[in-house]
């Protein structure tokens, strides 16, 4: 029997900024799927690619050149009409950005906002819409929604500005909700808060989810795949469960090493991957990471050559996969010392 089809399938995406100096390969080449009813955790560094792969599958790039293919359910998206693209941005997919305070206007309610997307796209009544944003914001636990509909967003906290951002993008029920660094700004409490609450309206609605993030924890709590992404490249996609046990690639494995660990000393360095992410004005012939990587130090001169030279590419078993000339084997990741092991940042 043939698997279903995902929601979402993502092949060769590429997204290129010209710029004075030249053009910024943001993305390159990337590839993925999203299936119904699953949460796809993308995670990198500041600058590897994951907020601009999320704004190329909401077609909201200007000024730039996308390539590739997104397809939504079957419905190619990279160059449809913008009109089109209005009709299902809310609709069939949403988005919930990292700063909320900046997203809302300042100058309506949210409960207005949160209706206006409801009669732009089901073409509602005032009534009926603004009764719907009541519903959304109970939803998604605010108190007293009837009253906090009626108030302006510098009214509300942190996370309860997140949770209007989130009861706006669900108001019209989308299949696909892609939310960039969600709890980046707020404290360990509330952040644990709106992840529970993403888990459970997915599981309700079943939703598919991609979820950007720098946060290695988030990832863990929320994800059932994971991207990893570097210079805008794939670096592993794995289960989740499969990644955080057996990372084959390096950088993989040397940003689970920066994890402080609940049995190192108080005083104990944090461990940090040496070196700076690469240009993307001038990407490199071969392995992106290869200049930060202390495996490929490790290795001899014809290896150290391919990896300077030559691009790797995605391979491995089913269901995980790794960009490296010279991935770990599962068997011997977890008795290998971290080649990073005494790296302080």
């Amino acid at each position: 029997m043939a698997a279903p089809e995902p929601l979402l399938r993502v092949r060769d995406l590429t997204v290129t900024f010209p710029t004075p100096r030249g053009p910024v390969r943001a993305v390159d080449s990337l590839s993925f799927d999203v299936p119904h009813g699953r949460t796809l955790g993308i995670v990198g560094e500041s600058g590897s690619g994951k907020s601009v792969t999320s704004l190329a599958v909401m077609g909201l790039h200007t000024g730039a050149e996308v390539s590739g293919s997104v397809v939504l359910d079957g419905r190619e998206l990279v160059g449809l009409p913008e009109r089109e693209l209005n009709r299902l941005r809310g609709r069939r997919m949403a988005m919930v950005f990292q700063d909320p305070l900046s997203s809302l206007h300042p100058y309506y309610t949210v409960g207005e906002q949160i209706a206006e997307h409801h009669r732009v796209h089901f073409g509602s009544r005032r009534a009926t819409a603004r009764a719907r944003a009541v519903e959304a914001l109970a939803e998604v636990g605010i108190p007293e929604p009837k009253r906090r509909a009626g108030e302006y967003p510098h009214q509300f906290s942190g996370g309860m500005r997140q949770r209007v951002m989130i009861a706006m993008a669900l108001v019209c029920e989308p299949d696909l909700l892609i939310a960039d660094e969600p709890t980046t700004a707020l404290d360990v409490t509330v952040q644990a808060q709106i992840l529970d609450l993403l888990v459970r309206l997915q599981r309700e609605r079943r939703l598919s989810v991609v979820m950007i993030t720098h946060d290695l924890g988030v990832v863990a709590r929320v994800a059932h795949e994971v991207l990893v992404m570097y210079g805008g490249r794939a670096a592993e996609q794995a289960p989740v469960d499969a990644l955080f046990a057996e990372p084959t690639h390096p950088y993989t494995r040397g940003l689970l090493d920066s994890l402080p660990r609940l049995d190192d000393r108080d005083d104990a360095p944090l461990r940090a991957i040496p070196g700076s992410p690469p240009s993307l004005l001038e990407p490199a012939p071969g392995c992106a990471f290869a200049p930060r990587c202390a495996r490929a130090a490790a290795g001899t001169a014809e290896e150290r050559e391919r990896c300077a030279s030559e691009r790797p590419r995605l391979a491995g078993t089913e269901g995980h996969v790794t960009a490296c000339h010279f991935p770990a084997s599962p068997a011997s990741v977890a008795s290998a010392p971290s080649p990073y092991e005494g790296v302080e940042s």
